[in-house]
């Protein structure tokens, strides 16, 4: 019996060297900023102060923090193919052989989903709700803690498979025949399962939380119709999430045992059914365009409303479209495989009921657009990213309804038309949108702003390198060519990739811009220092100090209408000066920080390397790690802390003058 189950000196592919000088440089970076956080002397204050911390504000970061850095590598992969398929003509068989290739696109769609936009929009969520909602945390602030750590370690096992083993060769999406044992007899498959798993647990966890928040946990006075719209579209994706996200864990569950235990769910023998997986992975999978999509219309919605100086146009009719949204984007799943042969009138109802869906989107961008007109809007660079969304968003929209209507689709399935639609709502949605979001709430994390110049920079970069690399995937799927073409044999293609190519490059020096404007803007901080309210803003969270404090509010508000900061702010302009009464400070309880969601995260680690690797010793000790840790969090003496009176009342006189209204 071999103790390291199927592992061996032959998983590292030493015969590869673009798969070997890329994890050298992934193990060399990694161990430069292990030596010189250490070196520093930071490590105690990095356990202190993140990585044991349960504050919303800085899981939140972390999120951020994590996405961006899976951004540069889900980036580098789509550069690869963006290059292999500009050379890749003819006789030419460019610098990628097929199975590393096919690694490559899998690779991408499943990091750039789960472990790129999904943080992106949790981590926003994270740091914002909480503070719009007028209260001092998330309902479980542990919890959060604990799924935060388990995206961390399903974004761990993804990257060990780059130089440990495989990844699957099946696409993101992983369909069944291909992925079934008898056709995928590698670890490549059982990598993306277990970190999806894994990280699909810490995402379930945070639908509960961040649900059970937004019902509960609201600042006195605030009903639903109070709240801000991205706590209502928040409120919509984190439904989607705990409604949705069981069916894609069971799913791959199901997968799981075909592949380990030999059950017969999706097999091409035993009476499988693989089209059965298609059906349950696209029930999740559609709600999951939405569960990303909808925070960033919340975000576009608190931008549009502050940078024009005027309420939101139409707050009911956005909440409306929101919530029906998140019911109908359980009613358009099939519409993701029309070709699998179902009947005229099955494609006929999904196909109207996918053209149904654009019609409350469609709300919400003339709401947008009527909240901008007689505003006095500011162009800044939030700005910048809203107005690129709804030009390239409503342009991918209208692509996806003609690829709604059945008989165009079956023309336009699975060619690169299709590639260029689901990346035109994507990038135009959920990464302009999020960029929005960050330039936006960077000041109130940190306390002082982003470079304007190279947000600029970078936006337009961005925007101009989108058009450039995929409004010719558009041209090329009405040309016939299908997606995951390692190679072709077609030469009026090439040139058109190759401007893809070149778009892709304009993207890149976007990416760099973004870095640039970080660098710039933390070595400039204290000439960029704001204070608590930089942009005049209309909800909660810039009633307090930037960065907030631990505990968010001295004194929780009290909301007594929508946009009630800035309603107060309005009044208080328009009224003499009055006395400011003395404020009554209390003694105020804040969860103590938990090593427990880091220490899950290692041994959830431990336990899926072994089960890809069939190491049954090692995934006991795993699996038995992580019960030990949630016992002894279950058995903890004290779980929160006190801050004295005294405190509170010392930090909110000095930060008081930031956000006096």
């Amino acid at each position: 019996m071999n103790l390291l189950g199927k592992l061996g000196w032959s998983a590292i592919p030493f015969d590869q060297p673009i798969i070997m000088g890329a994890g050298a440089f992934m193990v060399l970076a990694i161990v430069a900023i292990l030596s010189w956080v250490t070196l520093k002397g930071y490590v105690p204050y990095l356990w202190r102060e993140w990585i044991t911390s349960v504050d919303h504000k800085r899981v939140g970061v972390m999120y951020f923090l994590l996405a961006l850095v899976m951004l540069l590598r889900g980036f580098a992969d789509a550069m690869m193919m963006r290059a292999q398929q500009a050379v890749a003509a003819g006789g030419a068989q460019g610098y990628l052989p097929p199975e590393h290739f096919d690694q490559v696109f899998s690779a991408h769609g499943t990091i750039m989903i789960f472990f790129v936009a999904m943080p992106f929009v949790i981590g926003l969520m994270n740091f914002v709700l909480p503070l719009q909602l007028g209260v001092r945390d998330v309902a479980f602030p542990t919890l959060n803690s604990v799924s935060f750590w388990l995206t961390a370690s399903g974004v761990l096992l993804i990257n060990v498979s780059l130089v440990v083993g495989e990844f699957a060769k099946t696409g993101w999406i992983a369909y069944p025949p291909l992925s079934e044992l008898q056709f995928s007899p590698g670890v490549g498959v059982d990598y993306y399962l277990w970190s999806l798993q894994i990280s699909g647990v810490g995402t379930l966890l945070t639908g509960i939380n961040f649900v059970t928040t937004i019902l509960k946990l609201r600042a006195p006075g605030m009903g639903y119709m109070r709240m801000p719209v991205f706590c209502w579209t928040s409120l919509a994706a984190n439904l989607l999430i705990v409604a949705a996200f069981p069916v894609l864990t069971a799913t791959l569950g199901m997968l799981l045992l075909d592949r380990y235990l030999g059950f017969h769910f999706f097999t091409v023998d035993g009476q499988g059914n693989a089209m059965m997986y298609v059906n349950l992975f696209w029930v999740w999978g559609h709600p999951e365009v939405y569960i990303l999509i909808l925070p960033a219309f919340g975000v576009f919605s608190e931008v549009v409303a502050t940078f024009s100086g005027k309420p939101l146009f139409g707050y009911r009719s956005m909440v409306a479209a929101t919530m029906a949204i998140c019911v109908l984007s359980f009613l358009v799943w099939l519409h993701h495989f029309f070709t699998m042969g179902a009947s005229a009138d099955v494609n006929g109802f999904f196909g109207v009921m996918t053209m149904i869906i654009a019609v409350p989107t469609g709300v919400k961008v003339f709401n947008w657009l009527f909240t901008m007109y007689g505003g006095r809007v500011r162009f800044t660079v939030p700005v910048l990213w809203s107005l690129g969304f709804m030009v390239t968003f409503v342009i991918g929209g209208m692509t996806g309804v003609l690829m709604a209507v059945p008989p165009a689709d079956f023309q336009l399935h699975n060619s690169l038309f299709l590639v260029a639609h689901f990346h035109n709502v994507i990038i135009g949605g959920v990464v302009f949108g999020v960029m929005a979001g960050y330039n936006y709430w960077f000041p109130k994390a940190f306390g002082f702003m982003l470079d304007e110049r190279w947000g600029r920079w970078s936006f337009w970069c961005w925007l101009i390198g989108f058009y450039v690399a995929f409004m010719p995937l558009y041209l090329l799927g009405l040309m016939g060519m299908t997606r995951r073409m390692q190679h072709y044999d077609n030469p009026a293609w090439q040139p058109w990739l190759i401007v893809a190519a070149i778009g892709a490059v304009i993207i890149l020096a976007g990416i760099v811009c973004q870095i640039v404007q970080l660098v710039v803007s933390i070595r400039d901080r204290d000439l960029l220092r704001v204070t608590g309210d930089p942009w005049n803003g209309r909800t909660l969270e810039w009633s307090t100090a930037s960065p907030p404090p631990a505990w968010n509010f001295a004194v929780l508000p009290h909301v007594a209408e929508r946009d009630t900061y800035w309603v107060g702010k309005q009044r208080a302009s328009a009224q003499p000066a009055q006395p400011v009464p003395q404020q009554q400070y209390e003694p105020i309880e804040m969860p103590r920080n938990s090593p427990v969601g880091f220490v899950n995260a290692f041994f959830a680690v431990v336990a899926g390397f072994a089960l890809v690797w069939h190491i049954w010793w090692m995934a006991g000790l795993g699996l038995l790690g992580t019960f030990l840790a949630i016992l002894i969090f279950a058995f903890r003496d004290e779980d929160e802390i006190e801050v004295p009176a005294a405190q509170v009342a010392q930090f909110d006189l000095v930060h008081k003058a930031e956000v006096a209204i």
